[in-house]
């Protein structure tokens, strides 16, 4: 389950930094048009949906890459949940469900921005974004070491002084 977990923690984060990368790179080199399906919507998330399928299906290239890691992201994140309320190490599941719910809100103000243009929206994805690779540092930190390791940290007391060889 650690080593699930752990590995877990690391894919999300690697995933995370490609959907930043892709980011960075849509925010610079691809104008999102302000008419398109889902844009001023009546309902958010009607809007979003929208928003969302036509950047998938009709977007710039790097808008396409950068809606679909989100979902994966967003999809990553929460499977993590599984794991870690399996573990029933109460540091971990916080950590995984804040790393979850910053995703998730990080996609919606990506949704938001396809929807408004605000550039609030994209200050807010950028924030969850670094709120939710803050979390899993965290909870990368706070596993138990591994089984059978001989890492020693705060967190597990120093083995019992033996005899050398």
């Amino acid at each position: 389950m650690w080593r699930e977990l752990r590995r877990g923690y690391l894919g999300t984060v690697i995933a995370l930094m490609i959907q930043f990368m892709l980011g960075i790179a849509t925010n610079l080199f691809v104008t999102v048009p302000r008419e398109h399906p889902g844009a001023h919507p009546p309902e958010y998330f009607t809007g979003v949906a929208q928003s969302v399928t036509w950047a998938i299906l009709h977007g710039p290239i790097l808008l396409v890459l950068h809606a679909i890691v989100g979902l994966l992201a967003v999809i990553l994140g929460f499977r993590l949940l599984v794991p870690a309320i399996r573990s029933h190490h109460r540091p971990t599941i916080v950590a995984t469900v804040i790393g979850a719910l910053a995703i998730l809100s990080a996609g919606f103000n990506g949704g938001s921005y396809l929807n408004y243009h605000e550039d609030f929206s994209s200050m807010l994805m950028a924030t969850f974004f670094a709120i939710a690779v803050t979390a899993y540092a965290v909870g990368l930190w706070v596993l138990p070491p591994p089984p059978g390791s001989r890492t020693t940290d705060a967190r597990s007391p120093a083995p019992p002084a033996g005899r050398s060889l």
